[in-house]
């Protein structure tokens, strides 16, 4: 079993169309569609729920759209969903395969413009591009059952209790991904493409980093910086990203939307 796991895993072999990288992943990205959904109920009972105020959720919906549909993240097969969630406490933000993405009211809160709300939405964009979770899932060796499992929920067709089983086995994998350094660097890379091609500011991204090393300073570490591996020297690495695509300074019409984002998230 363990040798024709080890065949099903390494001769998984697909293209990327966004990245154009070669990765081993099993799930197709209609079966990783339906795991994100099958898991983004319980990823947010986790947080509270969903933040109760629709006008936020809107704008936050609007950033992320915004993100996707201004840059080539759009290529990717997914239909993008973005979430605010109920908890003030919990600095984080996260994204599941398929393109449910979320952030916390507690990351929210201390974010001050949309440049760096759309640099948190493109970076777990960037996972999501990325096929991240797909290939975590692949290297977990869930085995060829679990492709079939989803591959039925995919189809909707009836798949027993078997199939239900295994699919809630992965939802739980799903839930609670970890992802590695290299993801976390292609993903702020990724990130960092996604929202300059939207027209943000990409200093926006920078930003966000220095506020969650902030707020690390402050007292215990952010939950971003343990569901997402701080790869180190990250600032400096980001601000090199910026200084080579933008060597005579970033463009002045790459906004940075402080008023924007003030008049539709303060007060809620």
């Amino acid at each position: 079993m363990a040798f024709f796991g080890a065949i099903t895993y390494f001769t998984s072999n697909v293209q990327n169309p966004v990245t154009g990288e070669k990765q081993r992943v099993q799930l197709s990205p209609r079966q990783e569609v339906v795991l994100g959904l099958q898991a983004r109920d319980k990823m947010a009972a986790q947080y509270g729920g969903l933040y109760p105020s629709q006008t936020i959720q809107q704008y936050v919906k609007r950033v992320g759209e915004k993100v996707i549909n201004g840059s080539t993240a759009k290529q990717a097969p997914y239909p993008f969903e973005f979430h605010l969630l109920r908890d003030a406490q919990t600095v984080n933000a996260f994204a599941l395969p398929g393109g449910q993405v979320f952030i916390t009211a507690g990351l929210l809160r201390r974010l001050n413009s949309e440049a760096q709300l759309a640099a948190v939405l493109g970076h777990e964009a960037g996972h999501v591009v990325g096929r991240h979770g797909a290939e975590h899932l692949a290297k977990q060796q869930l085995g060829r059952s679990l492709v079939t499992a989803v591959g039925v929920a995919a189809s909707d067709d009836r798949g027993g209790g078997q199939q239900a089983a295994l699919i809630a086995q992965a939802v739980n994998q799903v839930v609670g991904l970890r992802y590695g350094r290299s993801d976390e660097l292609e993903s702020d890379r990724l990130g960092f493409r996604f929202m300059t091609e939207a027209g943000y500011n990409p200093q926006g991204i920078v930003e966000v980093m220095e506020i969650l090393g902030s707020a690390r300073k402050g007292g215990g570490s952010p939950e971003f910086l343990s569901s997402h591996p701080n790869p180190g020297n990250r600032v400096e690495k980001l601000q090199a990203l910026i200084a080579q695509n933008y060597p005579n300074g970033v463009p002045a019409n790459l906004v940075s939307g402080r008023e924007e984002f003030a008049k539709n998230v303060s007060g809620g």
